[in-house]
Protein backbone atom coordinates (compact mmCIF):
# COMPACT_ATOMS: atom_id res chain seq x y z
CA UNK A 1 0.00 0.00 0.00
CA UNK A 2 1.66 2.98 -0.83
CA UNK A 3 1.96 6.47 1.06
CA UNK A 4 -1.11 7.59 -0.37
CA UNK A 5 -3.35 4.61 0.27
CA UNK A 6 -1.87 4.71 4.10
CA UNK A 7 -3.05 8.34 4.24
CA UNK A 8 -6.75 7.47 3.21
CA UNK A 9 -7.00 4.98 6.19
CA UNK A 10 -6.20 8.28 8.49
CA UNK A 11 -9.52 9.92 7.19
CA UNK A 12 -11.54 6.47 7.84
CA UNK A 13 -13.59 5.86 11.50
CA UNK A 14 -11.44 4.31 13.89
CA UNK A 15 -13.91 1.24 13.82
CA UNK A 16 -13.00 1.27 9.66
CA UNK A 17 -9.19 2.45 10.08
CA UNK A 18 -8.16 -0.36 12.62
CA UNK A 19 -9.04 -3.36 11.17
CA UNK A 20 -7.38 -2.13 7.89
CA UNK A 21 -4.09 -1.40 9.85
CA UNK A 22 -3.48 -4.86 10.75
CA UNK A 23 -1.12 -6.49 8.12
CA UNK A 24 0.35 -2.83 7.64
CA UNK A 25 3.78 -2.04 9.32
CA UNK A 26 4.94 0.00 11.98
CA UNK A 27 8.42 1.62 11.13
CA UNK A 28 10.72 3.06 13.31
CA UNK A 29 13.64 4.99 12.42
CA UNK A 30 16.13 4.69 15.57
CA UNK A 31 18.74 7.64 16.27
CA UNK A 32 21.48 5.36 14.77
CA UNK A 33 19.27 5.82 11.52
CA UNK A 34 18.39 2.11 11.71
CA UNK A 35 15.03 1.32 10.41
CA UNK A 36 12.67 -1.58 11.95
CA UNK A 37 9.83 -2.74 10.23
CA UNK A 38 6.90 -4.58 12.49
CA UNK A 39 3.62 -6.17 11.28
CA UNK A 40 0.92 -4.64 13.20
CA UNK A 41 -1.11 -7.65 14.75
CA UNK A 42 -3.42 -5.74 17.02
CA UNK A 43 -5.35 -2.80 17.59
CA UNK A 44 -7.96 -1.17 19.53
CA UNK A 45 -10.58 1.78 18.17
CA UNK A 46 -11.70 4.61 20.21
CA UNK A 47 -14.49 6.50 18.35
CA UNK A 48 -15.36 9.82 19.49
CA UNK A 49 -16.85 11.90 22.54
CA UNK A 50 -19.91 9.56 22.54
CA UNK A 51 -17.19 6.51 23.71
CA UNK A 52 -17.10 6.32 27.32
CA UNK A 53 -13.65 4.20 26.68
CA UNK A 54 -12.19 6.58 24.76
CA UNK A 55 -10.87 9.96 26.57
CA UNK A 56 -12.19 11.92 24.00
CA UNK A 57 -15.63 11.71 26.02
CA UNK A 58 -14.03 13.80 29.08
CA UNK A 59 -13.89 16.36 26.31
CA UNK A 60 -10.73 18.50 25.47
CA UNK A 61 -8.11 18.39 27.84
CA UNK A 62 -3.73 19.42 27.41
CA UNK A 63 -3.62 15.45 27.43
CA UNK A 64 -6.01 14.28 24.98
CA UNK A 65 -5.89 17.69 22.37
CA UNK A 66 -4.30 16.28 19.32
CA UNK A 67 -6.94 13.67 19.60
CA UNK A 68 -9.36 16.65 18.05
CA UNK A 69 -7.45 17.56 15.75
CA UNK A 70 -6.51 16.69 11.70
CA UNK A 71 -5.84 12.83 11.50
CA UNK A 72 -2.53 11.35 11.06
CA UNK A 73 -1.51 12.49 14.20
CA UNK A 74 -0.16 10.57 17.04
CA UNK A 75 -1.48 10.54 20.39
CA UNK A 76 0.90 9.21 22.59
CA UNK A 77 0.15 9.25 26.38
CA UNK A 78 1.22 7.71 29.85
CA UNK A 79 -0.96 4.77 31.31
CA UNK A 80 -1.11 4.25 35.18
CA UNK A 81 2.47 5.90 35.41
CA UNK A 82 4.07 3.51 33.52
CA UNK A 83 3.96 2.67 30.27
CA UNK A 84 3.26 4.57 26.77
CA UNK A 85 0.35 3.94 24.74
CA UNK A 86 0.78 4.86 20.93
CA UNK A 87 -2.60 5.75 19.31
CA UNK A 88 -3.15 7.43 15.36
CA UNK A 89 -5.76 9.83 15.08
CA UNK A 90 -8.22 9.08 12.48
CA UNK A 91 -11.19 10.29 11.08
CA UNK A 92 -12.51 14.23 10.07
CA UNK A 93 -10.61 17.03 12.04
CA UNK A 94 -12.73 18.15 15.22
CA UNK A 95 -14.33 14.58 15.95
CA UNK A 96 -12.30 13.00 18.61
CA UNK A 97 -11.19 9.17 17.18
CA UNK A 98 -7.99 6.97 17.52
CA UNK A 99 -6.64 3.55 17.03
CA UNK A 100 -4.68 2.34 19.66
CA UNK A 101 -1.76 -0.15 18.46
CA UNK A 102 -1.77 -2.94 21.04
CA UNK A 103 0.42 -5.02 19.34
CA UNK A 104 3.34 -5.44 16.56
CA UNK A 105 4.99 -9.17 15.88
CA UNK A 106 7.70 -8.96 18.05
CA UNK A 107 6.31 -6.63 21.01
CA UNK A 108 2.67 -8.32 22.38
CA UNK A 109 0.70 -5.84 24.34
CA UNK A 110 1.00 -1.63 24.19
CA UNK A 111 3.53 -1.03 26.91
CA UNK A 112 5.65 -3.85 25.63
CA UNK A 113 5.47 -2.13 21.90
CA UNK A 114 6.62 1.36 22.82
CA UNK A 115 9.17 -0.04 25.47
CA UNK A 116 10.61 -2.37 22.69
CA UNK A 117 10.69 0.82 20.05
CA UNK A 118 11.41 3.17 22.49
CA UNK A 119 8.26 4.97 21.27
CA UNK A 120 7.51 8.01 24.47
CA UNK A 121 6.00 11.48 24.95
CA UNK A 122 8.08 12.96 22.19
CA UNK A 123 6.05 11.18 19.35
CA UNK A 124 3.18 12.77 20.63
CA UNK A 125 1.23 15.35 18.18
CA UNK A 126 4.12 14.09 16.16
CA UNK A 127 2.56 13.57 12.36
CA UNK A 128 2.96 9.86 11.38
CA UNK A 129 5.77 10.49 8.86
CA UNK A 130 8.95 8.94 7.68
CA UNK A 131 10.09 12.34 8.68
CA UNK A 132 9.28 12.50 11.95
CA UNK A 133 10.85 8.55 12.54
CA UNK A 134 7.27 7.41 13.20
CA UNK A 135 5.32 5.87 10.35
CA UNK A 136 2.92 3.32 9.03
CA UNK A 137 3.81 1.63 5.60
CA UNK A 138 2.10 -1.25 3.41
CA UNK A 139 0.61 -3.35 1.93
CA UNK A 140 -1.74 -4.42 4.45
CA UNK A 141 -1.07 -8.28 4.28
CA UNK A 142 -2.39 -10.95 6.53
CA UNK A 143 0.49 -13.90 6.25
CA UNK A 144 -0.78 -17.29 4.99
CA UNK A 145 -2.62 -19.34 7.58
CA UNK A 146 -3.68 -16.12 9.95
CA UNK A 147 -6.50 -14.78 10.12
CA UNK A 148 -7.94 -11.59 11.41
CA UNK A 149 -10.03 -11.65 14.57
CA UNK A 150 -12.46 -9.45 16.27
CA UNK A 151 -13.74 -8.87 20.20
CA UNK A 152 -14.42 -6.35 22.83
CA UNK A 153 -11.27 -4.37 23.90
CA UNK A 154 -8.87 -4.92 26.88
CA UNK A 155 -8.75 -2.99 30.40
CA UNK A 156 -12.28 -0.74 30.14
CA UNK A 157 -14.73 -2.12 32.46
CA UNK A 158 -14.68 1.86 33.92
CA UNK A 159 -16.24 2.57 30.66
CA UNK A 160 -19.81 0.70 31.56
CA UNK A 161 -20.99 -2.72 30.05
CA UNK A 162 -21.87 -1.06 26.97
CA UNK A 163 -18.78 0.26 26.17
CA UNK A 164 -17.27 -2.87 27.81
CA UNK A 165 -18.89 -5.29 25.21
CA UNK A 166 -18.59 -3.18 21.98
CA UNK A 167 -16.28 -5.77 19.43
CA UNK A 168 -13.68 -3.12 18.99
CA UNK A 169 -10.62 -4.63 18.97
CA UNK A 170 -9.06 -6.70 16.12
CA UNK A 171 -6.15 -9.08 15.94
CA UNK A 172 -4.24 -11.80 13.78
CA UNK A 173 -4.52 -14.85 15.14
CA UNK A 174 -3.24 -19.01 13.61
CA UNK A 175 -4.27 -22.17 14.44
CA UNK A 176 -1.30 -22.20 16.92
CA UNK A 177 -2.13 -19.09 18.18
CA UNK A 178 1.19 -17.89 17.73
CA UNK A 179 1.99 -14.57 16.80
CA UNK A 180 3.57 -13.91 13.41
CA UNK A 181 7.62 -12.97 12.88
CA UNK A 182 8.51 -11.28 10.15
CA UNK A 183 10.93 -8.07 11.64
CA UNK A 184 12.61 -6.55 8.34
CA UNK A 185 15.73 -4.80 9.54
CA UNK A 186 17.39 -1.98 7.03
CA UNK A 187 19.99 0.29 7.53
CA UNK A 188 18.72 3.84 6.14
Amino acid sequence: MAAKKIQELWHLPARKAAPALLGCYLCRRGRNGQITRHLITEVEAYCGPLDRASHASRGPTPRNGVMFGPPGYWYVYLCYGVHWMLNLVTGPEGYPAAVLLRGVEGFDGPGKLTSGLKITKTFDGQKCSIHTGLWIEGPAKIPAGWRQRRGPRIGVDYAGPLWTAKPYRWWLESASRQRPQQKITLQG
